[in-house]
């Protein structure tokens, strides 16, 4: 339990009241206080006279206690006023009120979380999932976004803190903390809600990071699920969409896993069999045997969807000069790119061949 929820709350009560208000824990030190430089004093008997008292409310010395719910038998923390006199009963009353309301918020909040992390975990049965839910008062039929944001270079821990913030103003949001590089969030949506609104709430994420922090992000977003049940799966895939974007997107920071097209396919392909692949499509030459300039030249060729004039004029090369190019294309490999079947398997060549790459294997 954090001790900043309390004494937020007894900060405010300082207006209405010039009595000492605070919080004590169950070793009888003082966590939260309205007189700061209590915070820190061990008070010695408190918390044994707490926890022998049957009666609610304590007078200890010049002091009124009252522990605050707790699941337990004994205290986990109590409120406190000073003064021993019925107005500092009735005090110490109200202010129990007030900071159980903020206890019972937190730890359901902390439980949540917890719960969402050992779903995404997939460290919770399935039909725990139903009962845990139901218990915790859990909203489990709901459309829901899992985002993995993944800190590039040195991680800052402040950063969890950071998209916390941003997504404060909703309690069924869920900030987790993975580990050192990578943040969680799963995000409650509108009905309705497409990948145009996922990618600018990745992009407030990325761009919050950024300014605030100064932290390069990159960030996978996973499918929308409709079920608490599914949020394993949307946060692989987000895994999976940054996994993927590093390889065939290497320029994007944002990636949606929908997006990923033939290059999630071919992420999920054993090494040997890619290898196959490369050695049936180049029988004449391996992909190798093709210049930086000539591959530059498929790339556009492909970026201008295999139109000859103004993949030339994107050149700035005579359009004969690039069918002479195309040509020799042809002969090295014995695809001709101006074909549509050869083009889409040139074009899957290559995603195959930079994978492999990725992992390591030239060849």
């Amino acid at each position: 339990m954090s001790s900043r929820v309390f004494q937020s709350i007894v900060l405010q009560m300082k207006e209405s009241t010039d009595r000492a208000i605070g919080v004590i824990d169950e070793q009888g030190t003082v966590v939260s206080c309205n007189q700061l430089t209590w915070i820190g004093e061990k008070w010695e008997g408190v918390a044994t006279a707490l926890n022998a008292n049957d009666s609610g409310v304590l007078v200890y010395g010049d002091k009124t206690l009252k522990p605050l719910a707790n699941r337990n038998s004994h205290f986990d923390y109590a409120a406190f006023v000073q003064g021993s006199d019925e107005q500092a009963k009735l005090i110490c009353s109200l202010v129990t009120v007030a900071l159980n309301s903020a206890k019972a918020y937190y730890e359901e909040k902390h439980d949540k979380r917890a719960f969402v992390k050992s779903i995404i975990s997939d460290n919770i049965l399935l039909g725990d999932i139903y009962a845990r839910a139901k218990e915790l008062h859990f909203i489990s039929e709901a459309p829901r976004a899992v985002f993995l944001v993944r800190q590039v270079g040195s991680a800052d821990i402040s950063a969890v803190d950071a998209v916390q913030a941003m997504f404060s103003e909703n309690q069924d949001d869920f900030i987790i903390s993975i580990n050192e590089t990578d943040i969680a969030v799963i995000k409650l949506l509108t009905e309705g809600g497409d990948s145009k609104e996922l990618y600018r709430i990745a992009k407030g994420i990325e761009d919050g990071l950024a300014q605030g922090l100064k932290i390069k992000t990159t960030i996978g977003i996973g499918t929308v699920v409709p079920h608490i049940r599914d949020l394993a799966k949307a946060y692989k895939e987000a895994g999976v969409a940054i996994e993927v974007g590093k390889v065939f997107d290497t320029e994007k920071t944002i990636i949606n896993y929908e997006n990923l097209g033939i290059g999630r396919l071919i992420y999920q392909l054993p090494t040997t069999l890619c290898g196959m692949f490369l050695q049936e499509v180049f029988k004449k030459n391996p992909i190798d045997a093709l210049d930086q300039e000539t591959l530059f030249t498929i790339n556009k060729f492909f970026e201008n969807n295999l139109n000859v004039s103004e993949t030339a004029r994107k050149l700035f090369v005579h359009r004969n000069t690039l069918v002479y190019r195309l040509e020799k294309i042809k002969k090295l490999t014995g695809l001709d790119l101006r074909e549509f079947d050869d083009a889409i398997t040139f074009k899957v060549a290559l995603m195959v061949k930079k994978y492999l790459v990725s992992r390591g294997i030239d060849s």
